[in-house]
């Protein structure tokens, strides 16, 4: 079993009973705060003419689902009930009149956002996941951008669920051989280090030497994706404990912080960072491996500041930050973990162990290399 977190801050609605546009679907949640994850039915949209309605058979379980479901984040993500699961992979049941891109039956993922403004820049070119508007969760979103059908005064219900139902802008097509329960978790984990590769040069061609720092399951999802983008890759970790999992997983070197000798060693050595650590911690000794142009790039979603000066910046070192990823890039990701054969390493539970795995999720974070994986169809029987 888990903890909850911050109780003095909590925001609890009752379980609605379908409004004439819904219908009853079986999900798994907590439905008020304190409580375990148990067995709900929860209501879903009609699909409207955008819509695809997706039979989930397949939903990853993410460290977020735990941040959100514990109120990690107070006034933010925890509110209740609350039907975690942004990692879905399954079929399409059933497709809105205007629908173009999946017919039923095709194999289809979703991801962490399930809509957007569709207006602003961001939007416009494919980056939902900055919409200026902010982009609606999968779980714990609030209906405020239009395009969500149904009871507009109750936030989002996850993939934890038998079914689905968005706009067709956010549901993936996924090819016919790719297998669905390795496909989930790259709509978080996948898309999550794809993005930066991706907008900081890791696909026009030119080869680069690339770090990733915390080798736990997104960490050794980037080790993946950067070697077979034909990179040099240098996995780092706080100590020597994960360099085996690390080269195992294609690295090519390994920096252990703990280490003056590997930390001098390669100084000035990297082009770019994907910084994967999910809380805080001092990024000043990383700015000592980029070489000059090079960058990092930040991922924990990490409210404290960090320390950093300008002279840390010199010669010519960036600092970004990067969040999941947008419809265009997302589609990238899809064809190239497909052509590759890059998938995370998965461990399948059924419902009756959620508690469980969210308990030992709380513990270790994104430590573990292993994503779990929600097997919908059995946990149903």
């Amino acid at each position: 079993m888990f903890d909850f977190l911050n109780p003095e801050i909590q925001f609890n609605f009752p379980l609605p009973e379908p409004q004439e546009n819904e219908y009853k679907e079986s999900a798994w949640g907590i439905e008020k705060f304190g409580e375990p994850i148990k067995p709900l039915t929860i209501p879903r949209a009609n699909i409207g003419d955008d819509d695809v309605k997706l039979d989930v058979i397949f939903c990853g379980v993410c460290h977020s689902d735990v941040a959100a479901g514990t109120n990690e984040v107070p006034g933010v993500l925890g509110r209740y009930p609350c039907v975690a699961g942004h990692e879905l992979a399954g079929k399409v049941r059933e497709i809105g009149k205007n629908v173009t891109n999946l017919k039923v039956g095709d194999k289809a993922g979703i991801g962490c956002f399930v809509d957007s403004c569709f207006d602003c820049p961001m939007c416009s070119s494919g980056q939902e996941n900055y919409c200026f508007k902010h982009a609606t969760g999968t779980y714990n979103g609030m209906k405020t951008n239009g395009h969500i059908k149904g009871n507009l005064d109750i936030h989002t219900f996850g993939g934890y669920s038998n079914t689905y139902v968005c706009h067709q802008r956010f549901v993936f097509k996924l090819p016919d051989d790719m297998p669905l329960e390795k496909a989930g978790p790259l709509f978080c984990a996948g898309i999550t280090m794809f993005e930066p590769l991706y907008n900081h040069g890791a696909l026009e061609g030119k080869k680069m030497n690339i770090g990733v720092a915390g080798i736990g399951g997104l960490g050794t999802m980037g080790i993946k994706l950067a070697n077979k983008m034909g990179h040099t890759v240098t996995a780092i970790s706080s100590s020597e404990r994960k360099k085996d999992l690390a080269l195992g997983k294609g690295a090519h070197n390994y920096v252990a912080m703990s280490n003056k000798e590997s930390v001098s060693g390669n100084m000035a050595s990297l082009n770019l960072i994907i910084d994967t650590v999910p809380v805080h911690h001092d990024i000043k000794p990383y700015m000592s491996l980029l070489a000059p142009g090079g960058t990092l790039v930040l991922l924990g979603a990490v409210a404290k500041d960090y320390d950093l000066s300008l002279m840390d910046l010199i010669p010519m070192r960036n600092v970004t930050c990067s969040v999941v990823g947008g419809t265009r890039v997302t589609k990238e990701m899809v064809k190239f973990c497909h052509e590759n054969e890059v998938y995370p390493d998965i461990d399948i539970i059924t419902a009756d162990k959620l508690n469980d795995v969210w308990g030992e999720l709380q513990k270790v974070g994104n430590a573990s290399s292993t994503r779990y994986v929600l097997d919908i169809k059995a946990s149903l029987k």
